[in-house]
């Protein structure tokens, strides 16, 4: 398999760390609000691409955290007046819900708190003061970045650059503290009364965000990991500042695979508070199920930008309508189906082997999941062309289990979808329709089919009788 690795900004073989297991940490959100749509491109990328790596017979180490101290989160528990515990608390659980929404792999993964980790986030700290990598000015204490080996590396840009664009900035209150512009800080000194805050060898205080992320990735999977993911708006400083702060205290190699997703534009603007054109999650489940963004998500490139209009999800929608119509088909065949056939399908079971060797091959292809929803097209295609009631029931059998497969791998739902109609009209009318075809009336039974395809109903005639569907 190949990854695009932002480090070197090249495609490059994917060797783990250990021949069977992987090490990911995913940059997780900042609990102080309701998921918005950007927040779920890396969720769904990165579930997508440990689901794949499963699939290819590895374990992986999932971690995706939880910020759960920071100023946003403070004001909004003043704004509110209730606890920084309670405001993160309420947004975890929203946070849950959707991603059980978005069919993310939540049983296999690992979601730490900073606050569970704060003993080992000041003993962090305090190994780069010691090893003359940060320094106490105030009560705050400081990364220095001068003594980072290599800074700049991920995101590609120039310290003395980076130097002087932060010199030029009046906004830094802290900038009379620092030794350095570019330096960051790892402890925040408590600035407010009654301010969630810890006791640590500088005094009472809190960690700041980039420190917060290296100290999880550290305690539970180690000084180095294989892969370290999240959207590109944290390539820097937060993903550059990790590097710095994890490598100049362990002196290893921090992550071996950096991957970024691209960002979510609403009718090609960037998506924005200002702007008008913000969505939760939380709202726009009320228009669409979870599991339809989560398929027109897949349907481009992850590092590429992805425009969100609602025509763009309407399209999406029925596209996976398409295939889970195919899904349901097939499930009905495998149920119904008498005993193994004498049928030789073995040309048939050769093309639906092409089909997971190139699921396999595009997916290897730094998760090309476009290509790969391509691929289930085809599928959907073979299994309502060249499967039928008289199919060998071993074909049956292994078309399913492929065709779920990959639904799986890819974490889509086939959901059925709920009928606001007429049931019990519907029946009525294929009723007529077949007694107008037992009197030969085949023009009233094509109308009748006509008037149930225009009320969004596809029926097929079968050996158990006629089926339907809402199409």
């Amino acid at each position: 398999m190949k990854i695009h690795n932002t480090l070197t900004r090249q495609k490059e073989e994917f060797i783990p760390i250990d021949e069977n297991k992987i090490k990911m940490y995913v940059c997780g959100p900042t609990v102080y609000d309701y998921m918005h749509i950007g927040n779920a491109r890396p969720l769904v990328v990165f579930d997508t691409l440990r689901r794949y790596m499963n699939f290819r017979g590895y374990d992986v180490k999932y971690v995706v955290n939880f910020t759960d101290v920071d100023d946003k989160i403070i004001n909004k528990s003043i704004a509110e007046g209730i606890s920084t515990k309670e405001v993160t608390d309420k947004y975890i659980a929203a946070y849950m819900e959707d991603a059980k929404d978005l069919n993310i792999d939540e049983e296999n993964t690992i979601h730490p708190r900073a606050t569970e980790v704060m003993d080992d986030i000041i003993a962090f700290v305090k190994g780069l003061i010691d090893k003359g990598m940060a320094y106490e000015s105030e009560g705050d204490v400081y990364f220095d970045v001068s003594k980072a080996d290599d800074y700049g590396k991920l995101s590609g840009k120039n310290i003395e650059d980076l130097i002087h664009g932060a010199s030029n900035r009046l906004d830094r209150a802290d900038g009379s503290k620092k030794k350095s512009p570019v330096d960051f800080a790892l402890w925040k000194k408590t600035k407010k009364e009654g301010e969630i805050s810890w006791t640590s060898p500088w005094g009472e205080g809190r960690p700041g965000w980039h420190i917060e992320c290296s100290t999880m990735s550290k305690k539970i999977l180690g000084d180095t990991i294989d892969i370290h993911a999240g959207g590109e708006d944290l390539e820097f400083p937060h993903h550059e500042n990790e590097i710095a702060q994890s490598e100049g205290l362990n002196g290893k190699k921090f992550a071996n695979y950096w991957m970024h997703n691209g960002m979510i534009q609403v009718d090609g603007s960037k998506m924005s508070k200002s702007l008008g054109n913000f969505f939760t999650l939380h709202d726009i489940k009320k228009e669409y199920d979870l599991s339809v963004i989560r398929f027109w998500l897949l349907t481009t490139n992850y590092r590429q930008p992805i425009n969100f209009t609602k025509e763009i999800i309407n399209q999406a929608n029925s596209s996976l309508q398409r295939l889970t119509n195919a899904y349901f088909r097939l499930e009905d065949l495998k149920k119904n189906q008498a005993e193994k056939t004498q049928t030789n399908d073995q040309d048939l079971i050769s093309e639906l082997e092409s089909f997971k060797n190139k699921f396999i091959e595009v997916m290897d292809d730094d998760l090309n999941t476009a290509d790969a929803i391509t691929v289930l097209f085809d599928m959907a295609k073979f299994i309502n062309t060249k499967i039928d009631e008289n199919s060998d029931k071993d074909l049956v059998n292994k078309t399913f289990d492929l065709y779920k497969s990959l639904f799986d791998t890819l974490g889509l739902l086939a959901k059925k979808k709920e009928a606001d109609v007429d049931v019990a009209k519907i029946e009525e009318l294929i009723g007529k329709r077949s007694e107008a075809k037992k009197a030969k009336d085949f023009a009233t039974a094509d109308a009748i089919r006509d008037e149930l395809a225009h009320m969004g109903i596809t029926i097929k005639d079968t050996r158990e009788g006629v089926k339907w569907e809402i199409s």
